[in-house]
């Protein structure tokens, strides 16, 4: 029996997720259908698609900007939210539980995913990201999970960073039981571990002010897909560097084990994808 899933979003023509998916069908030998579907920005229309889709009879749907927070704030008033979408006040996969909508957020469980299939170190980890808005919120309470140990959340405004932090503190016992730093970005020095770039700032190509002082033995940038001037940065200083493509594959890769109970090769995917994009 056919499968029906669809990603929502504005703009949308540009979203992989098709191809990703049917990379994993065809991984696991489920019939599927996935389908880009644009909406208009705005909350009524986004529940007019959501709701004709799951009436429909599909299965589940990923959701993209700007629609995250729609989705979060519907579940929470109509259906039901895991804990990381709670803590990251965003969705990006839905699908029905107990016939109601259920809305989960896989990005940061996707990074986490990525940077140990690499075999970069987590546990006890000195971690810095570079960024306080959503992306940055999706990922905290998943790295705590997996075991770092120092975070420091730097942002070019240094309330924005506090905030944060004071917003998932509340959100979250794991997160409130674990030190957080926080500082202005151009003020973000020492050595670290890991370090995560949050920020679009490698969608417009502009660099990061960031101190002579900071060095990383690992660098990753949640963008991709063209060069960055972040990763540039630390590969002249010697880091491990990667870019945002294997966190897109694994989030999508979770959101499917949510819809179809299927358990994803992700390296396997990858491989293939990179073959089918030469």
């Amino acid at each position: 029996m056919t499968q029906h899933f669809i990603v929502i979003g504005n703009p949308i023509d540009h979203s992989k997720s098709p191809d990703i998916h049917r990379v994993f069908a065809a991984q696991t030998d489920l019939d599927i259908i996935y389908q880009r579907q644009y909406c208009p920005d705005d909350n009524a229309s986004f529940v007019a698609v959501v709701e004709a889709f799951f009436n429909g009879g599909g299965i589940g749907a990923n959701i993209t900007v700007p629609f995250k927070q729609i989705a979060y704030a519907y579940c929470q008033a109509h259906g039901s939210l895991s804990k990381h979408a709670e803590v990251a006040g965003a969705v990006n996969t839905l699908l029905l539980k107990d016939n109601a909508l259920y809305g989960d957020n896989t990005d940061g469980q996707g990074l986490v995913n990525h940077l140990l299939s690499m075999g970069w170190p987590l546990h006890d980890a000195r971690v810095a990201i570079v960024g306080a808005g959503g992306a940055a919120r999706g990922v905290i309470l998943p790295l705590i999970q997996a075991g770092i140990g120092q975070l420091t959340i730097a942002n070019r405004t240094l309330i924005k960073a506090k905030t944060l932090i004071n917003e998932l503190t509340l959100a979250s016992d794991e997160i409130n039981q674990h030190s957080i730093t926080t500082c202005a970005s151009a003020e973000l020095t020492g050595e670290f571990d890991l370090i995560i770039n949050a920020t679009s700032t490698g969608l417009s190509g502009d660099n990061l002010l960031l101190s002579p002082e900071l060095s990383a033995h690992y660098a990753y940038d949640m963008m991709y897909g063209r060069p960055l001037p972040f990763l540039q940065h630390f590969d002249a200083r010697g880091a491990q560097t990667t870019d945002g493509y294997g966190m897109l594959i694994g989030q999508a890769a979770l959101s499917f084990e949510r819809w179809t109970g299927q358990h994803i090769d992700v390296l396997q995917a990858s491989d293939t994808l990179k073959q089918a994009a030469k």
